[in-house]
C-alpha cells in the first residue's frame, strides 16, 4: 500500500503522525511510505531520518495522493482539495467542528477513520487516551500561568507554600483528562475537587491528590463550588458526540474575577457554555471576568512527547490498515467504531446527530 504522511498545517501544530521508526516498520512490511518534507522537524525528526528508514520525501499533494493518509489533526480547509476517496486516519472530532469538513469528506467519498472513536475490546478509547493524558496534564500548568497577575489573572499561585496549599482547582470529568489534571494540580500543591458520575471510584482515585474531594457531578453541586474556584478544568467526554454544557454562562459569572477556565473538551465543542475555540497563537480571551483557555490542539505545545506517545498507540492500527485496507476495520467491531464516513455517508451516528445530518447517515455494514 502507498501510505502518505502529511505535514500538519494547523496553527502551531508540530506533531507528526509517524516516527522514522514507524516508517521503517511499514516499509519493511512492503509498503511505500511517502512523507511530506519537514513533516517531523517540529518534533525533532529530520527528513534524513525518514530517508534512512526507507521513506520517500515528497510534496503535500503527493503525500495526500496515497491509499492511506496518516495525520494528527483533522484536515483544514486548505487541505480539502486533497481529499479524493482515500482512507484518512487522524483525529477528526467531526461533532465539534464546522460541518464543512464533514461535507468535504462526504463529497469526496473519503473514508474517515477517527482516532477518537476507535475502541478496544473493553470499550475504551486507546487512540484518544494518550493525547487526553497530555492535555489533562497540561491543563493545570496552563491555568496556573494565566492565573498570574501579569497574565490578567487574580494572582493566585497553585502551590504548596510552607505546608499550606493554595489555589482551588475544580476538575469536571473523572476520565483520562480529569485524572491527569487532578494528579498534576495536586502535585503542584493545589486543593483539588474532582467531579464525576462514579462515586464508587472515589476511594480508588484518592491517590491522585492530597485530600482530594470527589463530588457527584450535577448542576447544583458544580454551582456550589464555582464562587471560590481559581481554576476550572473541563474534561467531559461523550464518545464522538458534541460535549454537553455542564457549566452555563450564568454560572461562569459567579466565578471570581481573574479566575481561569481550561476547557479540554473544546475539540468536541466544549463543556462550558462560554467556551469557543482558540489557538496557540491566540490562546485566551476573557468573558464574564474569567480567562478562557480553549486551544483545540493543546498537545501540539509539547510535540515531541505527544508524537511518541500518540504513534506508540496508532502504529499497530496503521499496520493493520496497510495490510488489509479498510476491510481490516470492518472485520473488527471495536476498530470499526472509528469509521466516521465511508462512500459518501456518515457512518457514526453521534456525528450525524450533532451536525443535524441524519439524512446522510448510513449504518456501517461490518464484515
Amino acid at each position: 500500500m502507498k501510505i502518505g504522511v502529511a505535514r500538519e498545517i494547523k496553527d502551531n501544530e508540530n506533531r507528526v503522525a509517524l516516527t522514522a521508526e514507524g516508517a521503517k516498520q511499514l516499509v519493511a512490511a512492503g509498503n511505500v511510505v511517502c512523507v511530506e518534507r519537514s513533516a517531523g522537524t517540529g518534533c525533532g525528526i529530520s527528513d534524513a531520518s525518514y530517508i534512512e528508514a526507507g521513506a520517500t520525501m515528497v510534496d503535500a499533494r503527493e503525500a495526500w495522493n496515497s491509499d492511506l493518509v496518516i495525520k494528527v489533526k483533522e484536515p483544514v480547509p486548505a487541505e480539502f482539495d486533497y481529499l479524493s476517496g482515500q482512507i484518512v486516519f487522524t483525529y477528526f472530532h467531526l461533532a465539534g467542528v464546522d460541518a464543512g469538513l464533514t461535507e468535504a469528506l462526504l463529497e469526496s467519498g473519503t473514508t474517515a477513520i477517527a482516532y477518537e472513536t476507535v475502541e478496544d475490546e473493553r470499550g475504551r478509547l486507546p487512540l484518544l487516551a494518550p493525547m487526553s493524558a497530555v492535555a489533562g496534564s497540561m491543563a493545570p500548568v496552563m491555568g496556573s500561568y494565566y492565573l498570574a497577575r501579569f497574565a490578567g489573572g487574580r494572582g493566585m499561585l497553585i502551590g504548596d507554600i510552607l505546608g499550606n496549599r493554595y489555589g482551588k482547582v475544580v476538575v469536571i470529568g473523572d476520565g483520562v483528562v480529569g485524572q491527569h489534571a487532578a494528579r498534576v494540580a495536586g502535585a503542584m500543591g493545589g486543593r483539588v475537587v474532582l467531579f464525576g458520575h462514579h462515586p464508587d471510584r472515589a476511594e480508588s482515585l484518592a491517590h491522585l491528590a492530597p485530600d482530594l474531594e470527589y463530588v457527584f457531578s450535577n448542576e447544583e453541586n458544580i454551582a456550589s463550588h464555582l464562587p471560590d474556584t481559581d481554576l476550572l478544568v473541563g474534561g467531559v467526554l461523550v464518545e464522538g458526540a458534541r460535549a454537553p454544557h455542564v457549566v452555563s454562562a450564568e454560572r461562569v459569572g459567579t466565578m471570581p474575577e481573574g479566575s481561569v477556565i481550561v476547557d479540554v473538551s473544546i475539540d468536541q465543542g466544549g463543556c462550558i457554555e462560554t467556551s469557543r475555540p482558540t489557538s496557540h497563537s491566540n490562546p485566551v480571551y476573557v468573558e464574564r471576568g474569567v480567562t478562557h483557555y480553549c486551544v483545540t490542539n493543546m498537545p501540539g505545545a509539547y510535540p515531541r512527547t505527544s508524537t511518541f506517545a500518540l504513534t506508540a498507540a496508532t502504529l499497530p492500527y496503521a499496520k493493520r490498515l496497510a495490510e488489509g485496507g479498510v476491510e481490516a476495520a470492518f472485520e473488527d467491531a471495536p476498530f470499526a467504531q472509528g469509521v466516521n464516513t465511508h462512500q459518501g455517508k456518515i457512518t457514526f451516528r453521534p456525528v450525524a446527530e450533532a451536525l443535524g445530518m441524519l439524512d446522510r447517515y448510513a449504518e456501517l455494514e461490518r464484515r
